[in-house]
């Protein structure tokens, strides 16, 4: 008597990266599927959000692009990549907090556009992603055409600015919905201009437009581009 042991072969290893703006949906996309696959998660906005921070409370001037570069190396940037509890430390310090104020947000366009900022950052990058052994998902504004060109998959997220806006005064109470659709155009307009790595869809990405569908269907749909990418491999 012979018995037949099935043997269930793990899901292909696969990295994802999510590009788009701010208020697409990016990072509740992004960890949602991530957590849903059994994917490591990597938010890139928050690494360049964490050496804006540094350096400001470090006494570095932001504006001067000179003395940003000079600093670049110094912190320490640690990433967390657990889609359901992700973290960062700069220098050991818990930094989640901190990153998402006012004064962060306002700086980090300037901030990201000085080439050794985005070298320094990038290279983290990379380094994370070629560790994740059961895939990674990586959102970000240039991870498919700079950061990760060879990922498996490659979404960009879009949305009108008017959803944007809703979107994320609904996330900041009190906001006023014009301001911040004002500070969105100008941020898309920062990060889309500057010279090394602008916001940019990659020629092979998948274009997802957000502006009429519900977080769930972002998800679900994002979901299925990943397994069918699995099944492939």
């Amino acid at each position: 008597m012979s018995t037949t042991v099935e043997t269930r072969t793990a899901p292909a290893a696969v990295i994802v990266a999510i590009d788009g703006p701010s208020g697409t949906g990016k990072s509740s996309t992004s960890k949602a599927v991530a957590a849903q696959l059994g994917l490591s998660y990597l938010d890139t906005g928050a690494q360049y959000r964490a050496i804006t921070w540094w350096m400001l409370n470090n006494g570095i001037d932001v504006q001067d692009a000179k003395e940003v570069a000079t600093a670049a190396a110094k912190p320490v940037i640690v990433s967390g990549t657990d889609p359901a509890a992700p973290t960062i430390t700069v220098d050991g310090e818990d930094a989640s907090g901190p990153i998402r104020t006012q004064e962060v947000t306002s700086r980090v366009s300037a901030v990201s556009a000085v080439p050794e900022v985005r070298t320094r950052i990038t290279e983290l990058q990379r380094t994370i992603a070629a560790a994740a052994d059961r895939g990674i998902v990586v959102e970000g504004r240039d991870i498919g055409t700079t950061v990760l060109p060879d990922a498996d998959l490659k979404i960009f997220l879009t949305a009108s600015p008017e959803a944007r806006a809703a979107r994320r005064s609904g996330e900041i109470k009190g906001s006023d919905l014009a301001a911040t659709k004002e500070a969105l155009i100008k941020r898309d307009a920062a990060d889309s201009g500057r010279r090394t790595s602008p916001l940019a869809k990659a020629d092979d990405a998948v274009e997802v437009d957000t502006t009429e569908l519900t977080l769930q269907q972002v998800i679900e749909c994002v979901v299925t581009l990943v397994e069918e990418k699995r099944a492939a491999k």
